[in-house]
């Protein structure tokens, strides 16, 4: 095996950054400095977010199901599934602030053991803050948490988790009710405490609109340009994922492209006979001590 302990390079060391924080987050938003925030699943992703000093919030999301356990929907995610994964993204995370999605159904059955598996998820998965998807439905859950200390960002609008439920992966208030009913969510989420709101899959409009009426800031996913940050799933950006593209998503790179690229070439270069190279990338003994050891096996 070929990896070792990475040695720390100054030379590709990113500029330090003080560790983002909640007060350094609403900061942002009463500057109206643009919050960024990037999903990561494992130890790699973590260190990529790390490395921009522009990244302000990493997110192990649960879309990890799709991305990187192949699973059919975020509903199908565990909690030791979700712990798991946490642990590594936080050792490779720096300066952002670690939030975690909480699992289909891991906060539902009653507020205690909602509140026993977000401890479970804080001490084991050595995250910062967890991501709850609900609305008024969740208020008290959302309370007792920050109640006693845990931070709560809430996720309104598209839930992926509920996609059953509201038939599909849709674009939410799009009609008067609707948005009624998104605004009402997120001022209730907001007076129990979330000191963040992920708003997904709203008319721009609407995005706008709840961002002006909180007091605390909103991220965007497909919910316009006027939120107070943005999120996009890692493997969107990268261009690694090869499902289905949402209309929000834009890719900032091919990797996709590049990786199977890569793996082409180098099952060519086996079967080629070109990969390894005797000279560069292979090891040779002494020649004297080859020939002993030839005289000793006709020996």
């Amino acid at each position: 095996m070929s990896v070792r302990p990475a040695a720390k390079d100054p030379a590709t060391t990113p500029i330090s950054r003080k560790k983002v924080t909640i007060q350094a987050l609403h900061d942002m938003r009463q500057s109206k400095t643009p919050i960024t925030m990037l999903t990561a699943y494992d130890y790699p992703s973590a260190l990529a977010c790390s490395s921009s000093t522009l990244t302000d919030i990493t997110l192990v999301g649960d879309s990890l199901a799709q991305v990187c356990l192949g699973y059919t929907s975020t509903t199908q995610l565990t909690l030791p599934d979700m712990i798991h994964h946490a642990q590594a993204v936080a050792r490779g995370t720096t300066h952002p602030f670690l939030v975690a999605d909480m699992p289909y159904g891991s906060y539902y059955s009653s507020v205690s053991d909602a509140v026993a598996n977000a401890v479970r998820l804080i001490q084991e998965g050595k995250v910062e803050g967890l991501k709850l998807e609900g609305g008024r439905e969740i208020v008290e859950v959302v309370r007792r948490m920050t109640e006693v200390g845990i931070p709560v960002m809430a996720h309104i609008g598209l839930m992926p988790q509920r996609h059953c439920a509201l038939s599909g992966y849709k674009v939410q208030g799009k009609s008067v009710e609707g948005a009624k009913k998104l605004v009402a969510d997120a001022l209730a989420l907001e007076e129990a405490g979330a000191f963040a709101m992920l708003v997904e899959a709203v008319p721009q409009e609407l995005g706008k609109y709840i961002t002006e009426r909180l007091k605390i800031p909103t991220i965007g996913i497909g919910a316009g340009p006027h939120t107070s940050g943005q999120v996009l799933v890692y493997d969107d950006m990268l261009g690694t994922w090869s499902g289905h593209k949402a209309k929000f998503v834009r890719r900032f790179g091919n990797l996709k492209e590049v990786r199977d690229q890569a793996v082409l070439s180098y099952g060519e270069a086996v079967k080629n006979g070109t990969f390894p190279d005797p000279q560069a990338e292979s090891y040779s003994m002494d020649k004297d001590e080859w020939a002993r050891f030839m005289e000793s096996k006709a020996a």
